[in-house]
């Protein structure tokens, strides 16, 4: 009987934050490609067990990867841990945290701790990434952004202006990792409701389609950017119906 080879087979992807929520669903769509998982955390093993467990469920390889990316020596340990070993073909840049407050709340330590977590280790991710494919293999690079890194508003200071150069970074690394790899972002809006349990519904008001994204959404635009067109790169891709237009 003819079977069909998954395009990611024999590859893996490490996928940031992949423990739960978003993380999850991309690190479970690579697998679903065929590719080894490195699930990475920072304080949830039982989620990144539970999340490894599905993954070896659909035929492949799982590992967990934990480190706090606000940590610079833990950084470089996970550093060594996953890109010494090829091939490393994809890294999902999703891991971020969220704290609220605008521009006159935001203190000193919640400013570093967002750009920490959400631009620099991104930034040390994608450029260990890059030197490893420096050699000709290619390689691709997916930076998880919000639609407000390209048009700032009040709210979330810190959290934006760190997702905002994490858009820079994207077109940057395009540059510098081109032809060997590929670097672009997904933009989102409305896709999962607040974990802190805030007003949903009040969230979709300024958003053009008026409903939440669906999971099957980021799936099919994950593979996209995994598989698709190697031509791509440097590209933002807004998956948040049309709210920053608005």
């Amino acid at each position: 009987m003819e079977t069909t080879q998954k395009p990611l087979a024999g590859k893996s992807i490490l996928v940031t934050g992949s423990a739960y929520r978003l993380g999850k669903v991309m690190a479970l769509t690579a697998a679903r490609l065929g590719a080894e998982v490195i699930i990475h955390h920072g304080h949830s093993q039982a989620d990144a067990e539970s999340t490894a467990a599905e993954a070896e469920s659909l035929g492949v390889r799982a590992r967990i990867v934990q480190a706090d990316l606000s940590q610079p020596a833990e950084m470089e340990r996970l550093i060594a841990a996953v890109f010494t070993e090829a091939p490393l073909y994809g890294l999902i840049n999703n891991a971020a945290i969220f704290p609220p407050g605008g521009l006159l709340e935001t203190d000193l330590t919640t400013w570093q701790q967002n750009l920490a977590v959400n631009l620099t280790a991104p930034f040390l991710l994608s450029q260990a990434f890059i030197r490893l494919h420096a050699a000709g293999e290619p390689g691709r690079v997916i930076n998880m952004l919000d639609w407000r890194a390209l048009r700032p508003g009040r709210d979330h200071f810190g959290y934006t202006i760190s997702k905002a150069g994490l858009a820079a970074l994207t077109q940057a690394c395009a540059v510098a990792g081109a032809p060997q790899v590929t670097v672009n972002a997904i933009a989102l809006g409305a896709i999962l409701p607040p974990s802190d349990g805030g007003e949903s519904e009040a969230i979709l008001r300024n958003v053009p389609a008026r409903r939440w994204a669906s999971i099957d959404e980021l799936e099919d635009l994950c593979r996209f950017l995994l598989t698709g067109p190697e031509y791509i790169t440097g590209e933002i891709i807004h998956l948040d119906g049309g709210r920053h237009l608005i």
